[in-house]
């Protein structure tokens, strides 16, 4: 699926036997370019993997797809994201800290409410299988978010998800400030229909894993001898949260204002 590469991307994809689809940016969403994707796909199990993801091994693909055929209660798997060797060590961190090393299973249980932990799923890598897709397509009405918002509904239903860390990828940004309470932003404007349900639960272990992971940055830092970080990740982490607080709260700030909080000036469809 492409919508807009400048850089010969098609052309090189269809010179080795890829098929693809081609829509315009004006009408990209994350949700409905994988649904148009996985619509044209013909075999049993969708695998899904972004633009600027690279695989970290040769059987990067057999370790995305396994645990389904072993699992048959396994309604998705998502992989590791690595950090670039030229990561700052804020994103080295965030991505240690959501991913990291162990594998986990994820299902709603009596002891395991609809959370940030549970709902955890990521189409950056990501394998589901096609009969659930086909039950429950992604939201084309949401900014970010559409793949924690389809494991919400997917664990509603009972099924489970499974985290494969030896499916690695290599997947990281360097945002600036301004590009990073952006991207919060639209998170928080997406988390009621993702990781925020009306549970009051799910807000007390967003407050909890928030608190954990600024302090656990800060120490990290210091003991890994990267302490001169230490007032950008203050800052770089304040724009972060401020983006994610607005956003979730942001049907009380105006529509215009909205929009340029945006990273994709969509606040307003279907949020």
């Amino acid at each position: 699926m492409d919508s807009g590469s400048k850089d010969n991307s098609i052309a090189l994809a269809r010179s080795h036997g890829a098929r693809v689809y081609e829509i315009p940016a004006s009408a990209f969403t994350h949700g409905g370019s994988r649904n148009l994707g996985a619509s044209h796909a013909t075999g049993e199990l969708l695998v899904f993997i972004s633009q600027d993801a690279i695989p970290a091994s040769n059987d990067w693909l057999s370790r995305l797809v396994g645990p389904l055929g072993q699992d048959q209660t396994l309604a998705g798997v998502y992989g590791r994201q690595l950090p670039h060797p030229d990561a700052r060590p804020p994103e080295v961190y965030f991505l240690d800290f959501l991913y990291g090393s162990q594998e986990r299973r994820q299902q709603l249980d009596a002891s395991r409410r609809l959370s940030m932990d549970v709902t955890l799923f990521s189409n950056v890598n990501s394998a589901v299988r096609r009969s659930i897709w086909e039950e429950l397509p992604f939201a084309e009405d949401i900014v970010m978010s559409e793949d924690q918002e389809w494991s919400r509904r997917v664990l509603q239903l009972g099924h489970a998800l499974r985290y494969e860390p030896a499916a690695a990828v290599f997947h990281s940004h360097n945002y600036t400030l301004r590009s990073a309470f952006q991207r919060f932003f639209d998170s928080g404007v997406s988390a009621s229909r993702a990781y925020l349900s009306n549970d009051a639960e799910s807000g007390r272990v967003l407050r909890r894993r928030a608190i954990a992971y600024a302090g656990g940055e800060l120490v990290w830092l210091w003991r890994t001898g990267q302490w001169r970080w230490l007032p950008y990740t203050v800052a770089y982490e304040a724009a972060k949260m401020l983006g994610l607080l607005l956003g979730i709260n942001h049907r009380r700030i105006p529509d215009a204002l909205s929009r340029r909080f945006s990273a994709l000036s969509l606040t307003g469809h279907g949020a």
